[in-house]
């Protein structure tokens, strides 16, 4: 790891999608070596519970599985804007996540939130690159993430596509959800992720979408609500984001308990053959 930058509060996201909206076009083979570190973070209360609210948590002091990242996420998003950083941050696309949550969080844990880029690797539809999120209180390593982000170009049919996840379960829908078309907005006043793909049917057609679409953080933070408290202690989750979710919209949720770890997936309530994402869980006492 290179040079360690120390933010006393976080990158404002706002601010930082303008500044990639109006660089110019990147390039390159290397990342910056860069750790970015959010230091001593106090966690809001009231931010909290307007996050586990809109999630579907259960409000408590308990952090969610998904909390620490949108906490992270302003740092991912300043190191990615960067002139040093050889994708451009407008446009790329979340194709993967993992968490890992070591012990139960807190409102009463002081954070600190560490970021770094790795594994800049070709794939057959343009460029992957991981952000890696590590969280630790007092020294201890409690919590850390790992979202894939792509960027579509011209990619090498022969590079590697990296796990494939698990078919999405069948039957029944254990849940459906009706999502209101400002969610994105909603989901924005709280993460601060204000990619105008979320925010508007406007500004998503701008950028290629026929409406706006859901944050794929939400979507995997709303289906591991629905799997049970558990998941705010050890665990962990690997989500695969498929296609968007378009707002407003109807999604199923569909769950299978049956193998180890639990799958889960969202689908389409009209459209069921439409997968928008798929899910594993792995929770251990």
């Amino acid at each position: 790891m290179g040079r360690q930058e120390t933010f006393s509060s976080a990158p404002s996201l706002a601010k930082v999608f303008v500044r990639a909206a109006v660089a110019g076009k990147k390039s390159g083979s290397t990342l910056p070596t860069s750790e970015l570190v959010l230091a001593g973070h106090a966690v809001d209360r009231a931010h909290l519970m307007d996050y586990q609210r809109l999630c579907g948590f259960g409000v408590d002091d308990v952090l969610p599985h998904t909390y620490p990242h949108i906490l992270g996420f302003p740092l991912q998003a300043e190191l990615m804007a960067r002139k040093a950083f050889p994708l451009p941050l407008v446009g790329l696309v979340h194709v993967e996540n993992t968490i890992t949550v070591r012990r139960t969080l807190t409102a009463d844990d002081v954070l600190d939130v560490a970021v770094h880029a790795e594994a800049l690797r070709e794939h057959p539809k343009g460029r992957q690159v991981d952000l890696v999120t590590e969280v630790t209180v007092a020294g201890e390593s409690v919590w850390s993430g790992r979202s894939t982000y792509l960027a579509r170009g011209r990619g090498n049919p022969d590079a590697e596509r990296g796990a494939e996840p698990p078919a999405i379960p069948t039957g029944v829908a254990a849940a459906q959800w009706s999502l209101p078309g400002d969610l994105g907005r909603q989901y924005a006043a709280v993460s601060g992720d204000v990619n105008p793909i979320h925010l508007h049917a406007l500004t998503a057609k701008a950028m290629g979408f026929p409406k706006a679409i859901a944050h794929g953080m939400w979507t995997s933070a709303r289906v591991l609500a629905a799997l049970g408290r558990s998941v705010n202690g050890p665990s962990t989750s690997h989500v695969w984001f498929k296609k968007p979710v378009l707002l407003p919209g109807r999604v199923d949720l569909v769950v299978d308990r049956t193998q180890s770890p639990v799958v889960a997936g969202l689908r389409a309530t009209r459209r069921p053959e439409t997968e928008h994402l798929v899910l594993t869980l792995d929770t251990r006492a």
